[in-house]
């Protein structure tokens, strides 16, 4: 039966993703051809329209074969009536009821889209009061048949596409797809700081209970490794967000789930309840807490938190809701280690042995993306525990050669991290590690500051260890320089003025090179499966190693992978940069805001066409410009039209600028790590000034 996606709507953007072109190329689209289909809904800048529509035009143009299965999914998701949340938890509901009992699934959708609405609520409560309790004990309810009728074709299609990724997968590609389409909307707890805050709450005791009071879309306890009898709760005074985080969680495992909503600190849902670990990325800044409503709870054992303290005040609920031994982990802002009206709460955390760990991450690795952000361990004191003497200040940023979204070099993070804690909780001290972590004795800590911080503890060491080192620096710095000297391409001699009679060679453009079929072009979406890297624009402008990240449930076959010989340009930002992909890296999927072109070996030479595409000029007759950015057309770039054996020479001077290109960026690295490293060693002692 043909799922009934009339009322499903989608934007330019969308329709941009559907024909894998620019929204540019809409644009020009709806100017161009008085058939283009009209807008059915949005506003005057910012039109939606329907989708069976506009699939319509686009097979009719020529600009479509088939929209793929995901991207069809996602377009019913983002543009259904009731919008996207109340979709993507009827999705998550089917694709339960799909995972736990798939013939109740095919019986329900063997039928018409009317009768498969009157018959899902009765099969969902079944499977939703098996995962989440009784109705009044769960955050997610179910919905009526009136409510479902619009969502039968989406929930067709997703059973289609679980088909292919399994139904988990399929939930995380479209509640990722979500979250990246509105991110002011959420905050997320990024992938390796989930799986390092999870790791440190759970790896030392094997805890049955898992509470996360502000759990969000579930990343915490979603990383959470699965463990037969493990029982997770969560809570979030978004009810639309504890429903998602139940069904992503239950899922994703065959854990107990339950989620419930409702304000933690004002009206706790879980005031009873004591758990083995608590997780918790609480929200930050937060003046509207509760500060005066909640003057004389019983949580505020360590100090009533003041109004700018929020995030003290989830410190304490954590630890109120531990069983005695329990750990809580909590990702905190740095200005919580040192605000001078905290200063008392943190000296009584410290005085009675609640906090165990301070933990700084490199600037990048979780929202907000320009602070380093810290993690507190903290474990609730039993009544004969006796008060710990040191704590543990890890300073992690060190550890990465770039920053925290650098999820390649992650795994060095969270590495160290365990390492250096594990030493500490089994022992009760850890050897120091200049520069990077030290157990320091809780009584030096009780100043009148404070102050936890543990850059303040633990100063940076020069790079590379000392003066031995710097030495070592300064040597590769001089054989790198000579490098770039010798690299220096010549300039080869021509004519001060060109003869008038010169012919120009004939040029062409790379969208009429597409046309011909000497190259074909892809447009990055930062798609990829599990594990695999992703190039992105950053890393085409710096000559970096691909650094980015996708999220999960992308069928692997669908992502735009690099090749050797590929050429890669970003689209935005006015700069004139292309990249040749080497061996090294092939295989990255392709990032947002790059196009990639795939050169006929027997007609284009790939460097040929990345020397030529860098040149300024034609970045500038093919770029459009907005009143903030740039965006470079890349179709309308245009080449001198040879044949291969003519464009060698072009290829080989362009090697050897690229080469030279590469020196000097090594050299420049090097040459920041030794004035970075004779700074330091001039002001903390450990180099003479002559």
């Amino acid at each position: 039966m043909k799922p009934r996606d009339d009322a499903t709507e989608v934007t330019a953007a969308g329709i941009a993703r559907l024909a894998g072109v620019g929204r540019a190329a809409v644009s020009n689209w709806r100017r161009r051809h008085g058939d283009f289909p009209r807008p059915v809904g949005g506003t005057e800048t910012s039109p939606s329209f329907a989708l069976a529509d506009v699939e319509r035009w686009l097979r009719a143009q020529g600009k479509l074969v088939e929209v793929p299965l995901r991207e069809r999914v996602w377009q019913q998701l983002a543009g259904h009536p009731a919008g996207p949340v109340t979709a993507l938890l009827h999705a998550g509901c089917a694709l339960l009821l799909l995972r736990d009992r798939p013939p109740a699934w095919l019986a329900v959708s063997a039928v018409s889209d009317e009768r498969m609405a009157q018959l899902l609520p009765d099969r969902l409560d079944e499977v939703v009061a098996m995962r989440f309790g009784a109705r009044g004990e769960r955050a997610v309810h179910l919905p009526e048949p009136a409510e479902l009728l619009p969502s039968v074709p989406l929930l067709r299609g997703v059973a289609e596409l679980a088909a292919e990724l399994g139904a988990k997968q399929t939930y995380e590609f479209l509640l990722g797809r979500h979250t990246d389409a509105n991110p002011r909307q959420y905050t997320l707890t990024p992938a390796g700081p989930a799986a390092l805050m999870a790791e440190l709450a759970v790896s030392g005791a094997p805890a049955r209970t898992v509470l996360d009071p502000a759990c969000g879309t579930g990343a915490l306890l979603r990383a959470v490794p699965p463990r037969p009898g493990r029982h997770l709760y969560g809570q979030d005074s978004a009810p639309e967000l504890a429903a998602l985080t139940a069904l992503r969680l239950a899922l994703h495992s065959d854990a107990t789930v339950r989620t419930m909503a409702a304000d933690t600190l004002r009206a706790d849902a879980y005031a009873d309840r004591r758990a083995d670990a608590v997780l918790c990325h609480p929200p930050f800044n937060e003046r509207n807490w509760g500060h005066d409503e909640l003057a004389y709870d019983t949580r505020w054992e360590y100090g009533f938190p003041a109004r700018a303290e929020s995030e003290l005040a989830w410190v304490q609920h954590a630890l109120a809701r531990l069983v005695d031994g329990g750990t809580a982990v909590l990702l905190m802002p740095p200005a919580a280690a040192a605000r001078r009206s905290g200063r008392r709460i943190r000296a009584d955390l410290l005085r009675r042995g609640a906090l165990r760990a301070v933990i700084a991450l490199p600037a990048g690795a979780a929202p907000p993306y320009n602070l380093p952000l810290h993690v507190w361990v903290l474990r609730r004191p039993g009544p004969a525990t006796p008060p710990a003497p040191e704590l543990l200040l890890v300073e992690a940023a060190g550890i990465l050669a770039a920053d925290g979204r650098d999820k390649q070099l992650w795994p060095a993070v969270q590495d160290t991290v365990l390492d250096a804690w594990r030493s500490f909780d089994r022992h009760g001290t850890a050897e120091e590690r200049p520069g990077l972590a030290r157990s320091v004795p809780v009584l030096e800590l009780l100043d009148d500051e404070v102050d936890l911080a543990p850059a303040r503890r633990l100063p940076p060491p020069a790079p590379g260890g000392g003066g031995t080192e710097l030495a070592t620096v300064r040597e590769d710095l001089g054989e790198a320089l000579r490098r770039a000297a010798d690299l220096t391409p010549p300039l080869t001699a021509c004519p001060e003025r060109e003869p008038a009679d010169t012919p120009h060679p004939p040029s062409t453009t790379v969208g009429e090179l597409a046309r011909a079929g000497a190259l074909t072009l892809h447009t990055g979406t930062g798609a990829g499966g599990p594990g695999v890297p992703v190039l992105t624009d950053h890393d085409v402008l710096n000559g970096g190693a691909p650094s980015g990240s996708a999220h999960e449930g992308t069928p692997d076959e669908t992502v735009v992978r690099t090749e050797p010989g590929d050429v890669v340009v970003p689209v935005f930002g006015g700069g004139a940069a292309a990249r040749v992909i080497d061996e090294a890296t092939a295989g990255a999927a392709l990032g947002r805001g790059l196009t990639l072109l795939r050169p006929d070996p027997a007609a284009l030479d790939p460097w040929f066409v990345a020397g030529f595409l860098r040149g300024t000029a034609g970045h500038r007759r093919a770029s459009s410009y907005a009143s903030t950015s740039a965006r470079l057309d890349v179709r309308r770039l245009r080449l001198p039209r040879l044949p291969l054996a003519g464009q060698r020479g072009y290829s080989e001077r362009f090697r050897e600028l690229a080469a030279f290109e590469d020196a000097l960026r090594l050299a420049g690295r090097l040459g920041e790590q030794l004035v970075r490293g004779m700074h330091d060693g001039l002001t903390e002692g450990t180099l003479p000034p002559r």
